[in-house]
């Protein structure tokens, strides 16, 4: 249920981009600033609150978390300037990376051995059935009576998510030192800032494409716009799919391969892309194979971060949220360029095929650094 509550909230701002953007009379570039100031939240709150946090029982951090996103997710739905949701989107995201981060270690602590994986993605499955169900929603609220429908929605379901962790969450003791600067020794670890690097830039290039999927739809392709929310539904079948995959691939293999695997494919999906978009058969086509593509890498990526922070497996397991947020932030921000340079939508995908591949060469160094037995385990 968190999962479902913060996927809905991160990914309705593409669905409602135009909305938002003619609300408050801004262009879609600059209505992207709320994807990115969203995703900033995120960068900063993931580890600020996880450090702070860890030390607590597991069900009462998340309860607290929830209650903060409940708040200033609802608050969202209730303003009309730029500025001020601005501020409510940063402060909304907040507490994401920290809820997934420590939600992430908890689900693989509850795991039976050797299924860590199938539990780890069974909790981003909440995240991306958000996107078949809760985003295409909130996008036709959107459309038909206002984009803040789909904030109030997004904080009733945050506050249905705080109720069911106060009632059913087990309690764990917390997974992290007692000593507040043993757990920032996890930042002298070279893998994982590796890891954080490829996580960023790899991933930059679903949002590169994902952040401006409502324009692609209409402008490129044709459709209606009360088409956009059937193919925020065909790409959150292809992320859901995709994600339960990835976990099947990684535990044939293991996290770094699975993760290589997700990136060629994702690259080559958004090169396909910049050709395909103005078909309106190939558009939707293709938006189911990289919301798969770019929902592989999900679980492997988690479990490469938690692998290299041993010594605070949830500060670890956060700060690969603040790594996922700032590929969101920077690839809505540079597809968001040479769309206002007026180069066209499909220009973002170029960007998005840019950003898989520099994750395709990042990767590549990790695999040479593995030469190294220490960082061979932590990668595997």
């Amino acid at each position: 249920m968190g999962g479902f509550s913060i996927g809905m909230t991160e990914f309705v701002m593409m669905g409602i981009l135009p909305d938002v953007a003619n609300s408050l009379h801004l262009t879609i570039p600059q209505a992207g600033h709320f994807i990115s100031a969203y995703a900033l939240g995120v960068v900063v709150g993931a580890p600020l609150l996880t450090a702070f946090g860890s030390k607590w029982p597991g069900h009462k951090v998340l309860l607290a978390l929830m209650g903060w996103f409940m708040v200033f997710n609802t608050a969202s739905a209730f303003t009309d300037s730029y500025t001020s949701l601005l501020v409510f989107r940063f402060l909304a995201g907040l507490p994401h990376g920290a809820f997934f981060g420590i939600g992430a270690v908890v689900a693989g602590e509850l795991a039976e051995p050797g299924k860590e994986a199938q539990a780890i993605a069974t909790m981003f499955t909440g995240l991306t059935v958000a996107n078949v169900v809760g985003v295409p929603l909130g996008t036709y609220l959107g459309h038909t009576y206002g984009w803040y429908f789909a904030f109030i929605i997004v904080g009733i379901l945050g506050l249905a998510t705080f109720i069911s962790i106060y009632s059913w969450m087990p309690e764990l003791p917390p997974s992290s030192t007692d000593n507040f600067m043993e757990d920032l020794k996890v930042f002298r670890r070279p893998q994982l800032w590796l890891v954080f690097l490829l996580t960023t830039i790899g991933t930059g290039g679903f949002f590169a494409w994902y952040s401006y999927i409502a324009p692609l739809v209409t402008h490129v392709a044709g459709y209606q716009a009360d088409i956009v929310t059937y193919a925020m539904i065909i790409a959150g079948i292809g992320m859901t799919v995709g994600n339960l995959t990835g976990a099947k691939i990684t535990e044939k293999l293991n996290p770094l391969k699975a993760t290589i695997i997700a990136l060629v494919l994702m690259a080559g999906g958004l090169s396909a892309n910049t050709f395909l978009a103005s078909g309106k058969i190939f558009v939707l086509i293709m938006t189911f194979m990289i919301g798969f593509f770019a929902f592989c890498v999900s679980t492997p990526i988690q479990m490469m971060m938690i692998n290299a922070s041993v010594e605070s497996r949830m500060l670890g397991s956060s700060l690969n949220q603040s790594a996922f947020n700032i590929g969101n932030a920077i690839g809505a921000y540079l597809a968001g360029l040479p769309i206002a340079w007026g180069y066209g939508f499909t220009s973002a995908d170029w960007v998005g095929a840019g950003l898989a591949g520099c994750g395709i060469m990042i990767a590549s160094v990790i695999v040479y650094t593995r030469n190294s037995k220490q960082i061979q385990t932590a990668y595997t």
